[in-house]
């Protein structure tokens, strides 16, 4: 079972991958996790990678499709994987489905975990980070027992700059242009499924079972 998990940022998607993955019992595969695995190892794309990285450059896209079919090449992978994150865009798409076709591979579904514009803002914007461990809350579905406090180790929290509304909406703004094509792509593949995001994180989930089956 290869799936493909889409949604803006902010949308749960890569907790539904988790639950997906454990389920499932395969793994799941961010593009974030494939990078600092093959730096850490000193793979040849690893190193190939980390140069663009170090420069600030983003890094190409045959190099990201090339680290991403080695790591769904990989033992684990037998049964399947969730991949979250990517692709991005349609050349990604594109060069991935080539990729896959030469291995005798095809991905089963690409789920779209759709929640509008205004409920990611008020999501986000909610979310407070420790300063000094880095836990995360949410003010309104996990707040601190004592405002402004971390129940771990009592540092302060704050709003992270990547969630305040100005930043979320230009996020929002990337991901409209470069990522929602792909919602037609994989319409048109025939493998897009759709589920609601605006409700409880395991109703969602449920969606997603039955959409994959038991």
């Amino acid at each position: 079972m290869k799936i493909i998990m889409l949604g803006a940022p902010g949308a749960g998607k890569g907790t539904q991958a988790k639950k997906i993955a454990e389920k499932y019992s395969i793994p799941h595969i961010s593009t974030g996790d494939i990078f600092r695995a093959n730096i850490k190892n000193g793979t040849e794309l690893g190193q190939k990678a980390k140069t663009y990285m170090d420069q600030g450059l983003l890094v190409p896209d045959e190099l990201v499709v090339d680290l991403v079919v080695d790591r769904v090449n990989q033992d684990d992978c037998v049964n399947g994987y969730v991949l979250d994150g990517f692709p991005r865009t349609i050349p990604q798409a594109e060069a991935l489905d080539k990729a896959l076709k030469e291995l005798g591979q095809k991905i089963d579904y690409a789920i779209n975990v759709e929640v509008p514009d205004e409920n990611i803002v008020n999501r986000m914007s909610g979310r407070r980070a420790c300063v000094d461990c880095g836990a995360t809350y949410h003010i309104a579905y996990a707040p601190t027992s004592k405002e402004g406090i971390c129940d771990k180790c009592g540092g302060g929290l704050i709003l992270r700059d990547d969630d305040k509304p100005e930043t979320v909406l230009k996020r929002l703004g990337v991901y409209h242009e470069q990522t929602q094509p792909l919602i037609d792509y994989y319409t048109e593949a025939g493998i897009l499924k759709e589920v609601d995001g605006t409700i409880d994180i395991n109703d969602v989930f449920a969606e997603i079972v039955k959409i994959l089956g038991e």
